[in-house]
């Protein structure tokens, strides 16, 4: 009674885990689709655009007035007050000044950039240059997580294949090993045979193990990319990725990638550095206006008191020592200039690395179709000799492996192409566009 109960609340358990998971279909586009959007990293890489663009903009308010307005209550304490204006005094030296005891000072002080070597205006070109660089990089970026969905759905998928394989070969193999006991107890077989048969059942059992672990850990990976709850089990909706596949297999893409398009802006941006630091070579000039209001209690009131005017500044130690400034701005430009013509020639190895590899792909997929084609037909005929007493144990064992790993090739083969596909589609920089997944 006791075990039955054990029984029934183990099944309890078990249903209610199985219930709270959550499969969950997903084609390639809208995993990528959701991964561009809700992922860290593409939070992260949106935060930075954000961070850019008020970068440029507080760069920007550089160019409007500087508007500044203070004010003073002051209470003095028997203040010593000497008035030059003041000639009359007593005969003993003592004034008739008024008592002081309080000051009251007002200002409004405004100050307009008018030049300043053009420092400004190339701040301010440098920063839109970086702001366009940081959307292209979130651009690329995204592509980047794109690529990672692809390599995880097609593990996935090449996982989810394994672990069916494995289970109907250990299906056969369990069934072999029956076979085999019934003929050595019927003095048909020897027992090392026997022993080949179960340690072929036991390494097709680990083998089917790792895939099903290899499964865990990439659903899961998945599921954090993508935030979904822990207990979610994606399932790959395989038709709908060859179709997406199928449907752009014709088109020709080109274009510049985004990662090379936000190196060659901050080159751009880097020219603008470099006149940003020799306009430290030049006066700053600006128009300066402001209000004063004064009121020394008993003693003086000064109101309406406008002035406005022109500064100029200039520090004369940027005559030594900006030429180093200078000198630095160049280098980063050089060094921006350098590392754009290696991107530029990485683009294109990958470029053309990656279309090398999507056409081997289709290359080993023919092949790897034709090869289980004949080591099915090779099992056959082991299996027919055997029964015949024709072939040997090792003969049959070591077709039923190749036979598997034939299979095994041939299915793995068809997620390569799909995943060779898309990494094309990466090194053109155009991944998402293939997936008609838009960007802003």
């Amino acid at each position: 009674m006791k075990n039955n109960l054990r029984i029934v609340l183990i099944l309890f358990l078990y249903a209610n885990i199985i219930a709270a998971q959550e499969h969950k279909l997903l084609s390639l586009k809208e995993a990528i689709s959701i991964a561009v959007t809700n992922s860290n990293e593409a939070l992260l890489s949106n935060t930075k655009v954000s961070t850019a663009k008020l970068e440029m903009e507080t760069m920007k308010n550089n160019q409007y007035p500087n508007i500044k307005a203070s004010g003073q209550w002051l209470q003095l304490t028997q203040a010593d007050v000497n008035s030059k204006l003041n000639s009359s005094s007593s005969s003993s030296g003592s004034s008739s000044f008024p008592e002081v005891e309080q000051l009251i000072l007002g200002q409004i002080s405004a100050n307009m950039p008018v030049f300043n070597g053009f420092k400004l205006k190339n701040s301010i070109a440098a920063s839109e240059k970086l702001y366009e660089a940081a959307k292209f990089n979130n651009k690329h970026s995204n592509e980047q997580i794109g690529l990672r969905i692809v390599e995880l759905f097609s593990n996935l998928y090449k996982s989810q294949q394994l672990q069916q394989l494995l289970e109907d070969n250990l299906k056969s193999a369990q069934q072999r090993v029956k076979d085999f006991q019934a003929m050595e107890d019927n003095g048909l077989l020897a027992h090392n045979d026997l022993l080949k048969a179960q340690l072929q059942e036991s390494n097709t059992q680990l083998a089917l193990e790792t895939a099903k672990k290899n499964i865990t850990v990439i659903n899961y990976e998945l599921t954090t990319i993508l935030k979904f709850p822990e207990n979610t089990i994606i399932d790959i909706d395989i038709e709908n990725v060859k179709k997406e596949m199928s449907a752009n297999q014709n088109l020709a893409f080109s274009g510049n990638r985004n990662d090379l398009a936000a190196l060659q802006l901050q080159q751009e941006a880097s020219e603008k550095a470099i006149k940003v630091a020799q306009a430290n070579y030049y006066p700053s000039v600006s128009l300066i206006g402001g209000y004063i209001a004064f009121n020394l209690k008993n003693v003086l009131e000064v109101s309406n008191a406008m002035n406005i005017g022109v500064g100029l500044s200039y520090d004369l130690s940027n005559i030594f020592k900006n030429k180093k400034e200078v000198k630095l701005a160049e280098s980063k430009y050089q060094e921006i200039k350098q590392s754009t013509t290696i991107l530029n020639d990485r683009i294109n190895e990958e470029n053309h690395e990656a279309e090398e590899n999507y056409k081997l792909s289709l290359k080993q997929s023919l092949v790897y179709d034709k090869a289980v084609e004949q080591a099915s037909e090779n099992y056959r005929i082991l299996k027919d000799k055997f029964d015949n007493g024709l072939a040997t144990t090792n003969d049959l064992l070591e077709g039923d492996v190749e036979e598997l790993k034939a299979k095994i090739n041939q299915a793995l083969s068809k997620a390569d192409i799909a995943q060779k596909y898309y990494e094309l589609q990466y090194a053109s920089g155009k991944l998402l566009s293939s997936l008609n997944i838009v960007q802003n």
